[in-house]
């Protein structure tokens, strides 16, 4: 399974209309510690077929990153439903990510 990257366009149908759990990745392209992570977020996506995991670049989409209160990044949120049910903010090991789950 590949990581999807989130425009506009695309969000809600991805993310708030998808049949899976979603976990969502905030990030920026200059945060460090969001780099460190991508890795990480690879090998669950190649794992877990069962969820889908989202980048969503909080300097191109500032109004959903408003809108899910991420005021530090990288910043993860679990979808079900359409709705946030579960958050972590910084870089995680992959353990703790399954937890989220």
């Amino acid at each position: 399974m590949s990581i999807i990257n989130i425009t506009k366009d695309n969000f809600e149908k991805e993310v708030l209309n998808s049949n899976k759990t979603v976990l969502v990745d905030f990030y920026a392209d200059w945060c460090g510690p969001c780099q460190m992570l991508a890795p990480v977020l690879s090998e669950i996506a190649n794992e877990r077929p069962d969820i889908n995991i989202c980048k969503i670049n909080v300097d191109a989409l500032t109004d959903i990153a408003v809108k899910y209160g991420v005021s530090s990044i990288p910043m993860l949120v679990v979808f079900k439903d359409g709705k946030a049910v579960d958050s972590a903010v910084g870089l995680r090991p992959k353990e703790k990510i399954l937890e989220l789950l």
